[in-house]
């Protein structure tokens, strides 16, 4: 379970790191986060944090929980 919440983290933190460069060519702020919870910023940062964590984790526990690297 904690593998299935760190890695929708993980897509969640690179699709709004994706969309904070494209808004960014297009001279706009897409940071998804930001947009919902703008005015608390340390909630916005503990949610930066945690998926920076969970980036950690699957880094760490990659080669035991993929597929192709442990078959």
């Amino acid at each position: 379970m904690t593998h299935v919440v760190a890695w929708t983290l993980v897509m969640v933190g690179g699709l709004n790191w994706g969309l904070v460069g494209l808004g960014g060519f297009m001279g706009s702020d897409w940071n998804v986060v930001h947009m919902v919870l703008g005015s608390w910023m340390q909630l916005e940062a503990i949610v930066y944090v945690v998926v920076g964590l969970s980036t950690v984790y699957l880094i760490a526990g990659h080669k035991k929980n993929c597929r192709m690297c442990n078959p």
